[in-house]
């Protein structure tokens, strides 16, 4: 599957940006001849404010008019709300599942199960919301962290919720989870301390396979306590400065592209019954970064 976030366009015409084409183009491509059963969108699906309602013009503008090369084509999404999406209206992004064939929301946080082709093991992907988790943070401006849940009940119950997930997917070859927020960034939010608190102890201690996020708008992979840690926020923006270097744990950055030459780019992930392999795309196509993650049970 390919994983993509921070893609959603402009609010005004042509509502896209020739980075979010670019990378639509190469998505394509890379479904075409890497493979892709889905397309997990991490959020920051419309910018700058989300959408209004479920008839929203920018889901064709920004979504439906852009993501057409033939590899794209009955590809299913299956989508998670950024804090820019949580500035307009999220039920209507649920809600517009029943609009389009391709685009899976069913909730604000999910699970889904996927079977490992050429075996009996299976996977599992636990999608969150960490905006509901953590709260609303500003992505312009100082991008500051997230200040607290608007709803401390809702954010416990999705924690509970998560935690038993992460129990019942004991038996699955590999676990991936993925949210909004980075956990570990080096770019310009950095880590997200409600994230570190809540959410990294639970990664270790369940020896998930990878988190996968965005915000931060370019490619980061991260190494830490033996989980995988994915940053893929390049389908819209770039951006190079690194600010939160020393606040990442010592040797954990392994890959980092922001180029703001860069056309855009995504990842793409294969999961096989001996390895997970994660590819780092430019939206050129070149490979930028590869590794491989082992199964949960050898």
């Amino acid at each position: 599957f390919l994983a993509l976030g921070d893609w959603g366009g402009l609010p005004e015409p042509p509502f896209v940006t020739p980075r979010q084409l670019a990378t639509a183009a190469a998505m394509g491509r890379a479904a075409t001849e890497l493979g892709g059963d889905f397309v997990l969108a991490l959020g920051d699906n419309f910018y700058y404010s989300g959408v209004r309602d479920e008839w929203d013009p920018r889901f064709q503008d920004t979504f439906e008019r852009v993501f057409v090369s033939p590899g794209l084509r009955g590809v299913p999404w299956f989508v998670l709300a950024g804090n820019h999406d949580h500035a307009g209206n999220v039920t209507a992004q649920l809600r517009y599942s029943r609009h389009s064939p391709r685009w899976h929301f069913p909730h604000p946080y999910y699970s889904l199960r996927l079977h490992v082709p050429g075996s009996n093991s299976s996977a599992r992907l636990l999608v969150l919301d960490t905006v509901l988790l953590c709260g609303h943070s500003d992505d312009f401006g100082l991008g500051a962290a997230p200040a607290g849940p608007r709803d401390a009940a809702a954010a416990g119950a999705h924690l509970a919720w998560l935690r038993a997930q992460l129990e019942a997917a004991a038996g699955d070859s590999f676990v991936l989870v993925a949210g909004h927020y980075p956990v570990w960034s080096v770019a310009k939010h950095g880590p997200t301390p409600c994230l570190l608190r809540l959410l990294r102890p639970l990664l270790r201690r369940h020896r998930v396979t990878a988190y996968l996020c965005g915000h931060d708008h370019n490619l980061q992979y991260l190494e830490e306590g033996g989980v995988g840690y994915v940053l893929s926020g390049a389908g819209n923006f770039m951006e190079d400065s690194r600010p939160h270097e020393g606040s990442v744990p010592p040797g954990s950055l392994r890959f980092f592209s922001g180029s703001p030459a860069s056309p855009g780019g995504f990842a793409h992930l294969r999961l096989e019954p001996g390895a997970a392999t994660v590819t780092f795309l430019e939206a050129t196509g070149r490979v930028l970064h590869r590794v491989t993650l082992p199964p949960r049970h050898r």
